[in-house]
C-alpha cells in the first residue's frame, strides 16, 4: 500500500516539474509594453524629427492599429460629434485619413520596415511651433496593461543649433532575422535540455527508491526465520 501511495506521489512530482518548466518556457501574456523615449525630444524649426516609441519584447504590429495622438489638445466646439482626431492612426495595415488633424496631413509617417519588429515611431517634418507638446502612442488591442507611452516635444527656433535624436534603427545595426531565430531555437534547447535532465534525475530517484523499498521487504521474512531458529535452539 505504501509504495503505491509513494510511486503515485512520485508520479505527480514529475508532472508538476514537467508543467512548471513548460510554463517558464512560454512568454506570459501581458508582458509586452509600449515605451517612449523618457527624455524630452528637440526639434529646431522647420526641421524633420522623430518620436521614438517602440514595443518590447519585439513583435510584429502590422496587422494592430496604432494611435498618435495629442491628449492635451481638445476637441473642436463646432463639431457636435466631438470625434477625436488624431496626429497620426495606423489601421488596417495603412494610414487612416479621416480622423487626422488637418495641420499634420502629409506630414507625419510611420516606418514599413520597422512596425514588424515593433517600431512604432513616428516621423514629423517641417516642424512648426504648434507641433511642441506632449505626444501619446497607443496601440489599443495590445496584449498589454501597458498600451501606451508619452512623449513630449519641444521646438526652438531655428537660429538655435539643435540636435535632434532620430532613435529610429540604424540600418547598420538592423537586427537579422536568423539570429533572432536562433536565439529563440538556443533558448527552446536550453530549457527542453533541463526539462530531460530534471524529468532523468525524478526517475531515477523513483527508480533508486522503489528498489530499495524492495530489498527492505525481501529483508523481512529472512530476519523472521533467523528469528525463529534461534528460538528454536534456546
Amino acid at each position: 500500500m505504501d509504495l503505491e501511495l509513494n510511486h503515485s506521489f512520485s508520479l505527480s512530482s514529475v508532472t508538476l516539474v514537467i508543467l512548471l518548466l513548460i510554463f517558464s518556457c512560454t512568454p506570459a501574456e501581458g508582458n509586452f509594453r509600449v515605451i517612449g523615449s523618457p527624455e524630452t525630444i528637440v526639434a529646431a524649426l522647420g526641421d524633420d524629427t522623430i518620436l521614438p516609441c517602440h514595443v518590447e519584447p519585439q513583435i510584429d504590429v502590422t496587422g494592430l492599429t496604432v494611435e498618435w495622438s495629442k491628449p492635451d489638445l481638445k476637441p473642436d466646439p463646432n463639431d457636435r460629434l466631438r470625434r477625436v482626431e488624431y496626429v497620426h492612426l495606423y489601421r488596417d495595415a495603412r494610414e487612416d485619413l479621416d480622423m487626422k488633424i488637418a495641420e499634420y496631413v502629409k506630414r507625419t509617417e510611420l516606418f514599413a520596415d520597422g512596425l514588424t519588429r515593433g517600431n512604432i515611431s513616428l516621423k514629423i517634418t517641417n516642424v512648426t511651433f504648434e507641433d511642441e507638446g506632449r505626444y501619446q502612442c497607443f496601440i489599443p488591442k495590445l496584449k498589454s496593461h501597458f498600451k501606451s507611452s508619452i512623449i513630449y516635444l519641444y521646438v526652438e527656433p531655428k537660429s538655435v543649433t539643435t540636435e535632434t535624436p532620430l532613435q529610429t534603427p540604424d540600418p547598420k545595426e538592423k537586427i537579422d532575422i536568423n539570429e533572432v531565430c536562433a536565439g529563440e531555437v538556443l533558448i527552446t534547447a536550453v530549457c527542453v535540455s533541463a526539462l530531460l535532465t530534471i524529468l532523468t534525475a525524478v526517475v531515477f530517484a523513483v527508480y533508486w527508491r522503489h528498489k530499495l523499498q524492495k530489498q527492505e521487504i525481501n529483508r523481512e521474512p529472512v530476519k523472521g526465520a533467523l528469528h525463529k531458529g534461534h528460538v528454536e535452539r534456546c
